[in-house]
């Protein structure tokens, strides 16, 4: 069947040319101008739905600002209209084409917690404003369309108590600075160093219940559990807008696992099959995958939209089979039972990072930070009845131990 969405060549240069005469690329030297539109030409333009209540429609893939210059470029060509985390634009600059008719687009910008990383930190109202002010002035972007409370509130307590991010959005608002907001919500529960934490889905449904953001961001991806995916649904029934992050789960290590790709689909990849799962088969808003290269971009993103085949099919079986077996799906159920204290899901969470994010150095970075790293470990087994995969937790975290020291 002919693919609707992919771009005739007498379109597709059209657009190229548009894109060139706004000043795309101009911070790409490394692959060839050629490249980048034969890989965008490939992919073809992404479809898009609405985000939010807010009416804004989105390309059902959204794109990120750490990506290879290339990917964001080849990105840019074929519709991808949400940029994540623009805020990292400000070294570099944000891409002409976006700078130039900026209101095409949106922009993203992701505001941590101060005095602290996301488990010890706070949120403040005025470090928050200023962040954001200050951002805008680097990037150049005159304002960014959301505001996103990075890694999200450690209970219900906080969301109710602490308003100062809420305050810090009123008054950047007000000056024009910002249009809308959003969270990302991490779990909790269990965690050593948040006395009172809770799991990302009791907050997520006090912030779509309270309704003062308009979408919030999750780690979500294949072998999902039901309450998750049960607040995904309840989420799209009442306008609220939800983006599946850490999407991957695994599957650059699948990649690299000869005797599991010896018996996968021929006619698919795991990214592949990933993106045409997540963008037809749930109901997401929209999504983004970890891409580090314009050859992961073209076989990741020519999915997007696309209808799930009995290949794909098979695909999200066995990659989900692989990844509760391998994986760690940072639930944090197993870390209150840990008597040494050892914060297991960070750990394995950087442990991902590296393997299945190619960001090695930043993981290394931030294992080296932790008070207790994996090889306090004492192996007595406490922590095993309590992992819902079933995981070999002490293997696991002698294994991060060894990659990220």
């Amino acid at each position: 069947m002919e693919n609707k969405n992919r771009i005739g060549r007498r379109e597709f240069m059209a657009t190229s040319a548009g894109a060139l005469a706004a000043g795309l690329g101009s911070a790409c030297g490394r692959v060839p101008r050629g490249e980048i539109e034969e890989a965008a030409a490939k992919v073809g333009r992404l479809p898009r739905r609405p985000l939010d209540r807010s009416g804004r429609k989105v390309s059902v893939l959204i794109g990120a600002a750490d990506w290879a210059p290339e990917a964001v470029e080849a990105g840019l060509l074929c519709g991808i209209n949400y940029w994540h985390k623009s805020q990292k634009w400000a070294a570099g600059g944000a891409p002409q084409a976006i700078l130039k008719n900026r209101e095409a687009y949106y922009c993203e910008i992701c505001v941590d917690r101060v005095r602290g990383n996301h488990e010890t930190g706070v949120i403040e109202e005025e470090p928050d404003y200023q962040f954001v002010k200050q951002a805008v002035e680097r990037t150049g972007l005159r304002y960014f369309d959301d505001m996103v409370l990075h890694f999200g509130y450690h209970n219900l307590a906080e969301h109710k108590e602490n308003r100062d991010f809420i305050r810090a959005y009123e008054r950047l608002k007000k000056e024009g600075l910002v249009r809308h907001m959003a969270l990302s919500q991490h779990s909790y529960n269990g965690n050593i160093k948040v006395p009172g934490g809770e799991d990302r889905v009791s907050i997520l449904t006090a912030v779509l219940d309270e309704g003062l953001y308009e979408h919030a961001q999750f780690a979500f991806t294949f072998g999902e559990g039901e309450a998750l995916t049960k607040f995904v649904s309840q989420a799209k029934s009442k306008g609220f807008g939800t983006t599946a992050m850490k999407t991957a789960a695994g599957t650059v290590r699948m990649q690299a696992d000869r005797e599991f790709m010896s018996t996968f689909p021929p006619e698919t990849t795991p990214h592949h099959a990933l993106a045409r799962w997540l963008t037809t088969r749930t109901d997401l808003s929209t999504a983004v995958i970890q891409i580090n290269s314009l050859e992961e971009f073209v076989d990741t993103y020519s999915g997007a939209g696309k209808p799930l085949r009995a290949a794909d099919a098979r695909a999200i079986e066995m990659m989900t089979a692989y990844a509760n077996r391998e994986v760690c799906r940072l639930c944090n159920d197993c870390m209150s039972h840990c008597a040494e204290g050892v914060p297991i899901a960070e750990i394995l969470r950087y442990e991902r990072y590296a393997t299945d994010c190619g960001e090695r150095e930043r993981a290394r970075k931030l294992y080296a930070q932790l008070a207790k790293r994996a090889d306090a470990c004492q192996a007595c087994g406490s922590c095993l009845p309590h992992c819902p995969q079933g995981l070999e937790i002490p293997t696991k975290l002698a294994a991060a131990h060894r990659l990220l020291s």
